[in-house]
């Protein structure tokens, strides 16, 4: 059994989410693992960083399967016996294409339900489950960085009621999903624009982040405390797939912030620009 240390990367076969390994890949001494929904596509990734010289391993994780999750749980736990670091990069920004010629009302429901189902399983779900299988396998000092986005701010959130309540210093797992639950009941309504939610790219990753606080709460309060600290990192505008390749920014420029998270900076439970620099989630950017 390795007693190195051991870090994993979802969602890691491009993007932004490659970037942090091969990141790791030059600064992390340890196990690095790069997982992806898909083998072909994962080992793919990994053949390119070999080519640079470096040694990550794969493993496949599809955070949306809870069979996945818990056959990498005990892989990582048989191998390894511990976590040191975690980043939770896997997402999804789902565009549904709308078929003008047969639209209706009651298709675009159905497609803006769609959208919001897909967007929350992986974004918010599917990083909640690979939480809530890994966390009791970090070790002491271990830190867990959850990649959110600019769109994870509060201020996206139309409704001063519902930031008022992702906002609330006890709000818990069970208010989250609550919330989640709720915007999926809102969609399939057609009242998700006039209960003010905003998009569901922007409910999943405002979510995410408001987990990412609680996780941190629940850690603080642990006995004995294995000082763990989690972190929320927007990594800005990346010219990847998920913004249509519309960034302005490299994935290596996008992997600088998660990484200084990761390795360098000594934050708990804080939302982190794509600048490495501190941010109030619940305020508005200023002009």
């Amino acid at each position: 059994m390795s007693a190195s240390k051991v870090a994993v990367v979802t969602g890691a076969n491009k993007g932004v989410g490659y970037g942090i390994v091969e990141g790791l890949c030059k600064k992390f001494d340890g196990t690095i693992y790069l997982t992806a929904r898909s083998e072909n596509r994962g080992k793919a990734a990994l053949a390119k960083l070999k080519e640079l010289g470096f040694s990550p391993l794969f493993h496949q994780l599809d955070i949306t399967d809870q069979e996945s999750v818990d056959r990498f749980k005990e892989y990582i736990k048989s191998r390894h016996d511990g976590l040191d670091l975690l980043v939770n990069n896997a997402a999804i920004k789902y565009i549904h294409q709308l078929d003008t010629e047969h639209n209706s009302s009651a298709n675009a429901t159905e497609l803006a339900v769609e959208e919001a189902e897909k967007t929350l399983e992986v974004n918010y779900y599917g990083t909640l489950r690979v939480c809530q299988a890994l966390f009791p396998l970090l070790r002491n000092n271990a830190r867990v960085v959850n990649i959110s986005s600019a769109s994870g701010r509060l201020c996206n959130i139309p409704s001063a009621d519902l930031k008022a309540k992702f906002n609330d210093p006890n709000l818990t797992f069970e208010g989250v999903n609550k919330l989640m639950e709720k915007f999926i009941k809102d969609t399939k309504e057609n009242r998700a624009e006039q209960e003010g939610w905003g998009t569901a790219y922007i409910a999943s990753k405002v979510g995410l982040t408001a987990l990412t606080f609680i996780q941190q709460r629940i850690f603080d309060k642990e006995v004995p405390n294995r000082n763990i600290s989690i972190n929320a990192v927007h990594p800005g505008f990346v010219d990847t797939d998920m913004s249509e390749h519309k960034g302005n920014l490299t994935v290596e420029q996008g992997a600088r912030a998660p990484l200084y998270t990761a390795l360098e900076a000594n934050l708990k439970g804080k939302y982190i620009w794509f600048d490495s620099k501190v941010v109030d989630w619940a305020a508005s950017p200023s002009p």
